[in-house]
């Protein structure tokens, strides 16, 4: 059994974030359906949160369901998405993934791992949050955030997102596991950054190993 403090972490974690959720979650707290988290999830990555969330919002307002999107020209979909990151090739992939849906799976996104790491642009992090928030599956989603935090503090050992993930479903007791990505994402922001981390003020400190901090505040 893990030694870590997983219930005063979560506290910590809890309190810093208060009612405030990252942008993913903001758009699902709007529109819980599956395909609507794929979908803001694919205009998430490489994007900050507030462009996500209004991308988001302006695409859905047009187009919900697979078939609302095919209904739009690529470019057009580019325009309602831009200025997330890489929003051409964006929007090409979601028109591909919504033929996809339709042909393969009746317009519906599919619930199981391997059926939605099948689909182009989604890897590892994509389907975790899509089966964690649309499906309310344990899924541990490792972002940038929940990687550096989880190597910083010590819970694991890994230099890449997938050996967190497995690392963390080893110590990480199951109840967290969909709670854990959007605390970390809030606390990355706000507190343990990837540079010059607030360690002076982190609620966290008492436990944490501070790996491959040099310089903090």
């Amino acid at each position: 059994m893990s030694s870590i403090p997983w219930e005063s972490i979560l506290a910590v974690l809890r309190e810093t974030a208060g009612s405030d959720a990252p942008s993913v979650s903001q758009v699902m707290r709007e529109r819980p359906d599956p395909f609507s988290v794929l979908v803001s999830t694919i205009i998430s990555l490489r994007t900050k949160d507030a462009v996500t969330v209004t991308s988001s919002r302006r695409l859905l307002s047009r187009a919900a369901d697979p078939a609302a999107i095919l209904a739009l020209a690529e470019d057009e979909i580019g325009r309602l998405i831009y200025p997330a990151g890489f929003y051409k090739t964006k929007a090409r992939t979601l028109r591909t993934i919504a033929s996809i849906l339709i042909e393969r799976y009746g317009g519906k996104v599919p619930g199981t791992s391997e059926e939605l790491l099948s689909l182009p642009g989604v890897g590892r992090k994509t389907t975790n949050l899509v089966l964690s928030e649309a499906f309310g599956v344990d899924a541990i989603c490792v972002d940038t955030h929940v990687h550096r935090i989880s190597n910083r503090n010590g819970w694991v050992k890994s230099r890449d997102p997938e050996g967190t993930e497995y690392g963390l479903m080893e110590v990480l007791p199951v109840r967290y596991w969909r709670e854990i990505n959007p605390l970390l994402v809030l606390y990355g922001q706000r507190v343990c950054t990837p540079q010059s981390p607030h360690c002076s003020s982190c609620a966290l400190s008492p436990w944490c190993a501070r790996i491959g901090v040099e310089k903090s505040r």
